[in-house]
């Protein structure tokens, strides 16, 4: 792959209802990406084409019916194009670019492939600055990474000095796509990377965890007690009247917010330690 060149020129992505299963994927030809299940539909991702691949699916499973069809180039899916970018000591690099490795920074190598998650949103920079913040005022061992969608904030933690990170995800897709990444930075001695939902992993003893998830499954967290085992925590994922609530129930669960971050007043971010 030539400098410059992502993984994809154009994405095709059939929406289709119902559940499609990891051993139909095999079957899905060599254009085959990845497989994005939410709820009860399938979002399947291809580098070309596969009107047949797809047609040939739902001809076996009856169960499956072909909802919306839509085509973007690799970089109108990720919003713009992903060159790699630096944010708050972190410099974030996709395989396919040339980088210097003498540059000034904690190098982060990213496949995103059709995950969100390369660093470009602003919670997923503000997340990083978090880290970054965390680590100048105590260094931490041990971080649990819930959501983890590319294992960048994993990543980030880890090449910050922690010696374990667990990174959580309920999406396969993200599953495979943050284990790639680890691989290629060479960390996975240091990052275990798990499927499962956040609210069975969040009670892990850790020094910080990371969340940067849907709203209601930061609810789900606080109000199961989520949290106890953690000193420090980073929260993110949030608009404004959201920000508020979970910050009023997590100085509520004696936390003390340390920093504060938000994008145009939209996206908000939260550091949090707790109080002794």
């Amino acid at each position: 792959m030539k400098s410059g060149e992502g993984p994809y020129k154009d994405l095709f992505i059939y929406l289709i209802e119902g559940a499609v299963e990891e051993e139909d994927e095999h079957e899905l030809g060599d254009g085959f990406i990845g497989n994005w299940v939410e709820d009860e539909s399938s979002f399947l991702f291809f580098g070309q084409s596969a009107e047949k691949d797809v047609a040939r699916l739902l001809n076996t499973r009856p169960g499956l019916e072909l909802i919306e069809t839509h085509h973007f180039t690799y970089d109108q899916w990720q919003g713009e194009g992903f060159n790699g970018l630096k944010v708050s000591g972190f410099i974030i690099v996709p395989p396919w670019e040339k980088h210097d490795d003498d540059e000034d920074g904690l190098q982060i190598v990213l496949d995103p492939g059709v995950v969100f998650g390369s660093g470009l949103h602003p919670t997923t920079g503000d997340c990083l600055r978090a880290i970054a913040r965390a680590n100048e005022t105590q260094p931490f061992a041990r971080v649990l990474d819930l959501g983890t969608g590319t294992g960048i904030l994993a990543l980030a933690a880890a090449l910050s000095g922690a010696q374990s990170v667990l990174a959580v995800d309920i999406n396969p897709l993200c599953v495979r796509t943050a284990i790639r990444n680890v691989r290629l930075n060479g960390l996975d001695q240091t990052i275990e990377v798990v499927k499962g939902r956040a609210e069975d992993f969040v009670d892990d003893p850790a020094d910080m965890v990371v969340a940067n998830i849907h709203h209601e499954v930061i609810n789900r967290l606080i109000e199961c007690g989520g949290f106890s085992n953690t000193q420090r925590l980073v929260i993110s994922g949030l608009m404004r009247s959201q920000f508020y609530d979970v910050r009023a129930q997590i100085e509520k669960n004696h936390f003390k917010i340390l920093n504060q971050w938000d994008f145009e007043m939209t996206w908000f971010t939260l550091f949090a330690q707790r109080k002794t």
